[in-house]
């Protein structure tokens, strides 16, 4: 009677994991399609070495430097102003995290390039600091 009783369990246990094969329908929305295909011509619109003529925004990690933090609003903006003064070309942001706000300039793809404007900025800004982030990836130059 065990025999029997073990024979079977193991038989039914042997059934319930056993795979059956079957079909996959993949549901989706025909505009992913759309998506995909436009993030694949963005993709390939970067500006690279070998063709710095693209002309794509794309995000990526980088460096950038922070010349002000505080928690003063109208500073925050007054201080971008006066370095937009010096430095036309380069792109500012601010951010705010409670309670402080962030003014972090330059879109630097390696660190060394980002310790190197650091350097220079030293004499006007008392506290500099380089931080690693996702940047607009600057178009490069021949």
């Amino acid at each position: 009677m065990r025999i029997l009783f073990l024979i079977s369990s193991l038989f039914i246990t042997y059934a319930s994991f056993a795979q059956n094969k079957g079909e996959v329908i993949v549901v989706k929305d025909p505009l992913i399609d759309s998506l995909i295909a436009k993030r694949i011509e963005l993709n390939k619109a970067r500006p690279t070495t070998t063709s710095p003529s693209g002309t794509a925004i794309v995000s990526s990690m980088g460096y950038r430097v922070q010349i002000y933090y505080g928690a003063d609003r109208r500073e925050a903006f007054s201080e971008q102003a006066k370095f937009k003064a010096s430095y036309p070309k380069l792109n500012t942001y601010i951010t705010y995290k409670e309670p402080n706000y962030y003014l972090r300039v330059g879109d630097y793809r390696t660190r060394l390039e980002a310790q190197k404007f650091l350097n220079e900025l030293r004499p006007s800004y008392p506290t500099l600091f380089i931080f690693r982030e996702k940047i607009n990836a600057p178009i490069l130059e021949q």
